[in-house]
């Protein structure tokens, strides 16, 4: 069984989330920070998400009022820290927009790394199920969205 080191691991979700270098990957530079920095969107999804899965569309929330949340790719949105595992969290709240309908459950949320993209790359299970209804606003508090590597 194949594994990563710990700074791999940091170097990777490091150049992903928070717009930091990765050094020494392909070229003694390694994978460079951009500018701009970019964003992430950041769904809902109502099912399970698996490794197969491409689309944000397929099952993203649809209750009345949802919208993807776009979060900045950098150091006051994200924190990367820890070993076993690596984990990259949000810095910031994540709210959605309030919902006028329902109900609606959310199992999973899903990232794109490219903002206005269609395409998933990222995928976390809840904790638990998120029932949306009339009058919620869904939101993952600070802290709250943890992405691991390990």
């Amino acid at each position: 069984m194949a594994g990563a080191t710990d700074l791999f691991e940091t170097d990777i979700l490091d150049i992903l989330f928070t717009n930091v270098a990765a050094p020494n990957i392909g070229t003694a530079p390694g994978l460079l920070a951009t500018s701009p920095a970019g964003s992430l969107d950041v769904s809902l999804q109502t099912v399970t998400i698996t490794d197969t899965a491409t689309l944000m569309t397929a099952n993203e929330a649809a209750y009345t009022g949802y919208v993807r949340q776009t979060v900045a790719r950098g150091t006051p949105e994200w924190t990367v820290s820890g070993t076993a595992p690596t984990i990259a969290d949000n810095d910031n709240a994540i709210t959605y927009i309030i919902s006028t309908s329902g109900p609606e459950s959310e199992l999973d949320c899903a990232i794109s790394l490219f903002a206005a993209s269609d395409a998933m790359q990222i995928y976390s299970v809840l904790d638990a199920t998120l029932v949306v209804n009339n009058g919620v606003t869904p939101e993952f508090a600070a802290q709250a969205l943890a992405i691991s590597l390990d």
